[in-house]
């Protein structure tokens, strides 16, 4: 072999090392689901929210139908936590037991009517927003979602920049939890990705986060292809579900969400962005559907684990 030879022969190792590295780099470490996820599939409560002959699940049964249904975490909301301690329930062996069913909290919705328009009315919120804290700190959750209530046409982004910071130290100082800020696409205020990212950005806050959610990301309209402009540490969750072809966009509401895969938002390929940015974070089941209520509760969770394997299995076919 000559000096030509040998050279062009080290290129083409060289670079076929090289794309083997990077095919290795783009392939997707599947952790969670039988390895079959590199995502933690999450069951939101709302998604369980009612049984047939019951206007409200129990909390422990959501926990249980989780775990039984094979979710590796659980989404609970503010009036879950408040329901297991009216009846007498420390959240402190409720954390317990999500661990022992081998689950985790990712999050908990939320800081209601936390972020009012004036000094005034924000400092009188803190008592019932501490105590909010506290109990999403007991039960174990690693994060609790501010909302833009009072929802306002004028919601001012500088005024919620600077409550967001403040919830973000009380909840990091006080209780050891993080505050992550969600959007809410049929407001008439904060309804769009770029305004909670605008928040969580100038807050200038290491641990700040935002909240997505695929049926909020089209109902506000801000669409999908900003996912691919985030860093995977400003997500601390993410809101999964689907829409139908109609109501028409700026007409749906929460209960016209549907299994991920059953309408026609653009989950496969938003699914892809979210490996290609490193994101490893939850993906929460989150829907508000009456037909999904009017079956057995484990039912719904084990249509919506499949249907959300099933999703993930797209991502990577």
């Amino acid at each position: 072999m000559n000096r030509r030879q040998f050279i062009q022969s080290g290129a083409l190792a060289g670079g076929a090392l090289a794309a083997s590295t990077a095919a290795a780099a783009k392939e997707p470490k599947k952790t969670y689901q039988d390895k079959q996820s590199p995502w933690p599939v999450v069951l939101n409560a709302s998604t369980i929210r009612k049984s047939p002959g019951v206007d409200q699940t129990p909390a422990l049964d959501k926990i249980r139908i989780a775990a039984e249904a094979g979710y590796d975490g659980i989404e609970l909301w503010m009036n879950d936590l408040e329901e297991l301690e009216k009846n007498g329930n420390k959240l402190t062996d409720v954390a317990k037991e999500i661990k022992d069913r081998g689950l985790f909290v990712p999050n908990v919705i939320g800081l209601w009517d936390g972020m009012p328009p004036t000094q005034e009315e924000w400092e009188k919120s803190l008592t019932v927003t501490r105590d909010r804290m506290r109990m999403v700190s007991e039960v174990g959750s690693r994060h609790v979602a501010a909302l833009p209530f009072p929802d306002r046409e004028n919601f001012d982004l500088r005024w919620g920049t600077d409550r967001y910071r403040d919830l973000l130290h009380i909840g990091r100082d006080d209780y050891n939890i993080a505050v992550t800020m969600e959007f809410i696409g049929f407001l008439k205020g904060l309804n769009r990705l770029g305004q909670a990212c605008c928040i969580a950005i100038d807050c200038d806050e290491p641990t700040a986060t935002v909240l997505p959610d695929t049926f909020h990301l089209y109902r506000g309209g801000s669409g999908f292809t900003g996912i691919k402009h985030l860093q995977p540490e400003l997500i601390a969750d993410f809101h999964w579900n689907d829409v139908p072809a109609s109501p028409a966009q700026y007409e749906l509401r929460d209960r016209d969400r549907v299994m991920p895969g059953d309408g026609i938002l653009p989950l496969t390929q938003c699914l892809k962005d979210l490996h290609e940015i490193g994101y490893t974070g939850p993906l929460s089941l989150e829907l508000f559907n009456e037909q999904y209520w009017a079956l057995d509760p484990k039912e719904t969770a084990r249509i919506g684990l499949e249907k959300m394997r099933s999703n993930i299995a797209t991502a990577f076919a």
